[in-house]
C-alpha cells in the first residue's frame, strides 16, 4: 500500500514507519526489526551474567568479533565479559559541543585488556552516507544510522564478521527512566512521547493517534510498558537492523534474549536505580568505577543544524518556526526533506 502522507506522520511521530506493510513511494521497501525470542529469564545480575556468557560462548569467533563500546553501563558490561585483545570502537562525533564518552570507554577497555579504537563521525558523513542508507532502507532514517554504518564499515575493513552491542538493555531492564518517571494520563503520554507533532509541520497529515490508542486502559491511562515494549523498542532496534544490513555485517546483542522474571520495580528507577540490575552488575565487574548515568549515543544534529532555515517543499507547512524545535527533531524534518528530494531526483 501507498500512502506518503502517513508514512510522513508515522516518521515524525515514532522516528520509524510503524506499519511495515505502507510505503511512501511504488519504488520504496522498508523492513521493521522482529524482536528475538527472549529465551534468558532474569531476576538478579547473576542471570544476566549467565545469559551474558552463553550467547558470547556461542556468538564469539576470536579476532572475527568486535564491541561497540560507549560510556555507559551497558556495552561496559558486555565488554567485560569479551576475551582480551577483542576490539572495541567507540564512536566520536566530531563538533563544538560534542559528547566525548571516548575517555569513559577508554577506561573499560584497559580495566579487562581490549583493544580501543576510536572512529570519528563528521557532517561530512552524514551527507555522504545518509542518501545511500536511505536509498537502502526505503525510509527516512534516525539520526544515529549514519554512525553505526560507518563503525560497520570501518569494522568489516578490520576483518570483523560480528559486532557485539547493548542496545536493548534500556527496553528490557527498565533504562528509560524519563518514560518511567510516572503514571502517564493518556494525553499527555501522547505529547510526551511524540517526536514531531506531524499536525504542526505538515500540511496534510494522518494522526497516529489510532498507534497510542492500542494501548489506552481505565482512568484515562496508557500502558505506558507495553507501549515502550511493542512501539519504543522496535523503533531504536530498526535503526541498528538497518545500518548493519546495509554494511552486512553481523551484529549481536547479548540483553535482546533476556527478559526480567518479575515486574519492573518503577519505584527503584524512579529513585534513580534506573537498570537496577545492570547496576549492581557493573559495580561487581567496575568496583573502582562511578555507574555512569544514561547518556544517548552521541550525535551533534544540534550543533550541525543550528543554522538550518527549515523545509521549502510543498508538503511542509511555510508557517514553521525552526528553531523552537531540538536537534533531533530538526534532523527528523531535516530528513524527511531530504528523502522526499531524492525521490523526486529518481536516487531513492
Amino acid at each position: 500500500m501507498i500512502d506518503k502522507n502517513y508514512c510522513m506522520s508515522s516518521y515524525l511521530t515514532f522516528r520509524f514507519i510503524e506499519d511495515e506493510k505502507i510505503n511512501f513511494f511504488e519504488n520504496t521497501r522498508h523492513k521493521v526489526y522482529k524482536p528475538k525470542n527472549r529465551k534468558y529469564g532474569c531476576s538478579n545480575y547473576l542471570d544476566i551474567e549467565r545469559a551474558i556468557k552463553e550467547v558470547l560462548e556461542k556468538e564469539y569467533i576470536p579476532n572475527k568479533t568486535a564491541i561497540l563500546l560507549s560510556g555507559g553501563m551497558d556495552s561496559a558490561v558486555l565488554s567485560s565479559y569479551m576475551p582480551k585483545g577483542t576490539v572495541a570502537y567507540t564512536l566520536k562525533c566530531v563538533s563544538d559541543n560534542a559528547i566525548d564518552e571516548t575517555n569513559r570507554a577508554k577506561k573499560y577497555a584497559e580495566k579487562y585488556d581490549l583493544k580501543h579504537e576510536i572512529v570519528e563521525i563528521t557532517w561530512n558523513d552524514y551527507l555522504n552516507l545518509t542518501p545511500k542508507l536511505m536509498k537502502y532502507d526505503g525510509v527516512p532514517m534516525h539520526s544515529i544510522e549514519p554512525q553505526l554504518y560507518k563503525v560497520a564499515i570501518k569494522a568489516k575493513e578490520n576483518g570483523i564478521e560480528k559486532l557485539i552491542i547493548g542496545e536493548s538493555a534500556d527496553l528490557v531492564f527498565g533504562g528509560m527512566d524519563k518514560l518511567l518517571s510516572k503514571d502517564w494520563l493518556f494525553d499527555e503520554f501522547v505529547d510526551r512521547y511524540t517526536f514531531v507533532n506531524p499536525k504542526e509541520v505538515l500540511n496534510e497529515y494522518v494522526s497516529m493517534t489510532d498507534i497510542y490508542e492500542r494501548y489506552r486502559i481505565n482512568d484515562n491511562k496508557i500502558d505506558f510498558l507495553k507501549f515502550m515494549d511493542e512501539i519504543f523498542s522496535i523503533e531504536s532496534s530498526t535503526s541498528y537492523m538497518h545500518a548493519f544490513g546495509y554494511a552486512d555485517i553481523e551484529y549481536i546483542d547479548p540483553y535482546s534474549y533476556m527478559f526480567m522474571t518479575e515486574p519492573l520495580d518503577l519505584s527503584k528507577v524512579r529513585s534513580g536505580q534506573s537498570k537496577y540490575l545492570i547496576r549492581e552488575l557493573f559495580k561487581k565487574r567496575y568496583p573502582e568505577i562511578e555507574v555512569p548515568e544514561k547518556i544517548p549515543l552521541p550525535r551533534s544534529v544540534n550543533d550541525w543544524l543550528k543554522d538550518w532555515e527549515g523545509p521549502k517543499r510543498k508538503e511542509f507547512r511555510k508557517d514553521i518556526n525552526i528553531n523552537n524545535f531540538t536537534g533531533d527533531q530538526k534532523w527528523l524534518i531535516f530528513c524527511l526533506e531530504w528523502f522526499l528530494n531524492l525521490h523526486d531526483e529518481g536516487k531513492l
